[in-house]
């Protein structure tokens, strides 16, 4: 983990009442964020352009694949194992248990299941017998495409845009080397695929010179490209995440999670917690 503070910028003067909302969600969230007028902001960061932004000075970013295999580890120091390439065909629910089979043909069964497929979420509860239809909500995908940055960056900080209505925006991270990547743009699409697609790149820069002018279209190169679980389509209004549980589907024992997207990953260990207390753990 790597301390590296995040700026959200309100690149247009009538973005500043959305940038207040989110200093008003983060004040009352208890997030640490210092309102920044424009020459403030340049003070840190000389190559961005905004009216106003808000600086988070304890945001950080994290090894993912080493976030990943120490989290295994705990698992399997508390006596569990993780399956990988074990996918699931179907669920039943009955006497206050689950049997779950597999496509290879095992089975087992326990009285507690957390159904956090990601993805495959909506159609793993589509299969879980004795679960009503009702309580299972119609998926969309969007498709994110990431692109590197070639050269060094100017920026010490994690820069984004004022989010939209479908995502965050295309914003700047970068991992634990210090390797800066710009994303993800949004595409909807009618059923996952990961096939990149550069054929935007240009409008894909043009979102980015919104608050970094001086941005080169050479200077991205295609990195990969990612799919978000939405639980609201185009035109709608983002959806938050859906944690439902006996008090909404009856089933004791059964936790789904839904549309667990971007910041699901920064969310995760706060979702499990929650999850553990919802199973009375």
């Amino acid at each position: 983990h790597r301390r590296t503070g995040k700026l959200i910028v309100a690149t247009r003067e009538a973005d500043r009442p959305g940038l207040q909302a989110i200093q008003a969600q983060a004040q009352a969230n208890g997030v640490e964020v210092h309102w920044l007028e424009a020459d403030q902001t340049m003070a840190l960061e000389p190559a961005l352009r905004c009216v106003a932004a808000l600086d988070s000075p304890n945001t950080g970013i994290v090894d993912v694949p080493e976030l990943i295999t120490a989290l295994i580890g705990d698992i399997e120091q508390h006596g569990s194992r993780v399956l990988c390439r074990t996918r699931v065909a179907s669920i039943d629910a009955s006497d206050g248990t689950f049997q779950v089979r597999t496509e290879g043909g095992d089975q087992l069964r326990c009285r507690r299941l957390v159904n956090a497929a990601g993805l495959g979420a909506p159609a793993l509860a589509a299969n879980t017998g004795g679960l009503d239809a009702r309580h299972v909500p119609r998926l969309w995908y969007g498709q994110g495409h990431y692109y590197n940055l070639r050269g060094r960056s100017p920026f010490t900080r994690l820069i984004y845009p004022l989010p939209g209505s479908a995502s965050l925006g295309v914003h700047l991270g970068m991992d634990i080397s210090g390797r800066c990547r710009f994303g993800p743009d949004m595409r909807w699409i009618d059923a996952p695929s990961y096939q990149f697609d550069d054929s935007q790149r240009r409008a894909f820069a043009e979102s980015i010179r919104q608050w970094w002018p001086a941005l080169r279209e050479e200077d991205l190169t295609p990195d990969f490209v990612g799919v978000r679980p939405k639980l609201a389509g185009p035109g709608q209004p983002s959806a938050d995440f859906v944690i439902q549980d006996q008090a909404v589907h009856g089933l004791p024992g059964l936790v789904n999670l839904f549309g667990i997207e971007s910041p699901g990953l920064t969310s995760s260990l706060a979702l499990g917690e929650l999850v553990a207390a919802v199973l009375g753990n």
